[in-house]
């Protein structure tokens, strides 16, 4: 008795054990029906089947105006219950793009689901082959999920309707060479409008002689003023003259970013030099020299 024993509590685990791993999900009284838009019309396609059924020998055609309804009822290990996962799952099986639709399911393992072709997507809606059906059944725990081919639907587009057209989406990758054009560079006006306006400047010369000379411009502090500052009025004169240079290269040969560090520089100098130079003309007014 005592051998006997031994053996039966090992035997009651190893079964215990083989029943948890054979149990799986399923579903049983299933039915699709083909229902056309127009109200008061009967079902078009009924159809029965369940888990352990083969696929439907002929395609469910679905037109334009129908939808598609499923009914079944999901179980696990025999009973019914509600999976966490339920789809309804249409295949395209030459490209194998796919488009689940969620089954709605309730604690009982009652579940349907409608599909219309404009649910579809794009590129299950123009399929000139069957779309091959699937049911998916899955959950957590120790349950095996069941991926069962049920069906086949045969997609018919309305003729009078606009035609469906697939454009492939962008992707990264190597594009067409891009040249480009560049705007060209900005010229300096006519000729003709510049010698103008330098005459114009240059006749101002004369006219500022005789202002000097009507106001008492008197040059002959010249002497002293170079004799007592000469660096400094030496210098803000000649930077003022190549102020004049820079502007001038500017107009005729050099762009903007090599015309401002020598403005800037010449800028300073002035600054510098011109203080200076100025200074020394008030002393010299301040004594009465002028």
């Amino acid at each position: 008795m005592r051998f006997l024993h031994s053996f039966v509590a090992p035997l009651l685990l190893l079964a215990t054990g083989a029943a948890q791993a054979a149990s799986s999900w399923g579903f049983d009284d299933a039915k699709l029906s083909v229902t056309a838009k127009k109200a008061g019309t009967k079902d078009k396609d009924v159809r029965q089947f369940n888990d352990k059924t083969p696929v439907l020998p002929t395609p469910v055609v679905l037109d334009s105006f129908d939808s598609l309804k499923v009914i079944l009822t999901a179980k696990e290990d025999g009973k019914g219950k509600r999976p966490h996962q339920a789809f309804l799952v249409l295949r395209e099986p030459t490209s194998g793009l796919e488009a689940p639709f969620p089954l709605t399911v309730k604690e009982n393992g009652k579940a349907t689901v409608e599909i219309k072709q404009s649910d579809l997507p794009l590129q299950l809606a123009i399929a000139t082959t069957p779309l091959k059906a699937s049911v998916i059944l899955a959950s957590f725990g120790s349950s095996a999920g069941l991926v069962k081919d049920v069906f086949d639907v045969e997609i018919v587009r309305d003729p009078a309707a606009k035609p469906l057209v697939y454009e492939k989406p962008l992707r990264y990758g190597k594009l067409q060479e891009i040249h480009h054009i560049f705007r060209a560079d900005p010229k300096s006006p006519p000729k003709l409008i510049s010698i103008v306006f330098v005459f114009a400047v240059l006749a101002t010369i004369p006219l500022l002689l005789v202002s000097w000379g009507i106001l008492g411009a008197n040059l002959s502090h010249l002497p002293t003023a170079l004799s007592a500052a000469p660096v400094a009025h030496t210098t803000f004169l000649g930077s003022i003259a190549a102020m004049e240079l820079v502007f001038f290269l500017y107009y005729s040969t050099w762009n903007l970013f090599q015309t401002l560090p020598f403005i800037g520089l010449v800028s300073v100098s002035i600054f510098l030099s011109g203080s200076k130079a100025l200074g020394e003309v008030r002393r010299r007014r301040l004594a009465g020299e002028r």
